[in-house]
């Protein structure tokens, strides 16, 4: 694994030169799901402190199982970020442990989280408001997951006056049928809108294994990965 981090490292490296930005400006989120916590672990060693899931009971079983870990190590730096759809039942949980929520497409999902959030902090089981980002439909089908651009300012309006949540940004994930170049590009121009009305909204999470070049190339900050650092998906999940 340290062999495919290092590989895929340079990678982001070279994409940034490629695009004239700093390296440092692009973080990599290590994209766990379907591989075990002991993993994560090893990822942990290496110094990745950033983990992406997408299924909420797979995630809280990490959680828990890295909690004993951690406490080992003297340390509880690891930052757990909910990148796949989320049900409103699961925000509860999901606000307890996330450090971040990439996949907020509703008005109904921002303010369950938002009431979430508050009751985490009240328990003291988290001790800062939820970030959330906010999943912006490339294809403007809300079907396959994203608000679409027409509802983007009235959604992150929304998460910006909810004392639980803290607008982050933007993630979205390049349609298939699209290509990667000109699907970024409009991704781009929907953040560059959106920092205008919100300065503090400056992550943008895009780009996978297959595209993070043309993701960093159009101003991604955090490039979600799975396949290129984890290798292929394991027949069972822990």
């Amino acid at each position: 694994m340290s062999t495919r981090l290092d590989g895929l490292l340079h990678r982001i490296d070279a994409a940034c030169e490629a695009a004239g930005r700093d390296p440092g400006s692009v973080r990599l989120l290590p994209v766990t799901k379907f591989f075990p916590a002991t993993d994560v672990e090893i990822l942990y060693g290496l110094g990745r402190r950033d983990f992406g899931e997408s299924r909420e009971q797979e995630a809280s079983a990490k959680v828990a199982a890295l909690g004993e870990y951690l406490a080992a190590q003297d340390d509880s730096d690891i930052r757990w970020h909910m990148i796949g759809r989320l049900q409103r039942n699961k925000a509860r949980v999901v606000a307890r442990w996330a450090h971040t929520v990439h996949s907020v497409d509703s008005e109904r999902l921002a303010t369950t989280l938002d009431t979430a959030a508050r009751a985490a902090l009240d328990a003291g089981e988290r001790s800062d408001p939820l970030r959330v980002l906010v999943q912006i439909s490339l294809d403007d089908d809300p079907a396959r997951g994203g608000v679409v651009a027409r509802e983007l300012d009235a959604l992150a309006d929304r998460i910006a006056g909810l004392p639980g949540l803290r607008l982050g940004g933007l993630m979205a994930i390049a349609p298939l049928d699209v290509p990667a170049d000109s699907a970024f590009a409009r991704l781009a121009t929907l953040h560059t809108s959106l920092m205008a009305r919100h300065p503090e909204a400056t992550e943008l999470s895009a780009g996978m294994s297959g595209d993070l070049e043309a993701a960093v190339e159009h101003g991604s900050t955090c490039v979600r990965v799975g396949t290129a650092l984890m290798g292929a998906r394991p027949i069972t999940s822990a």
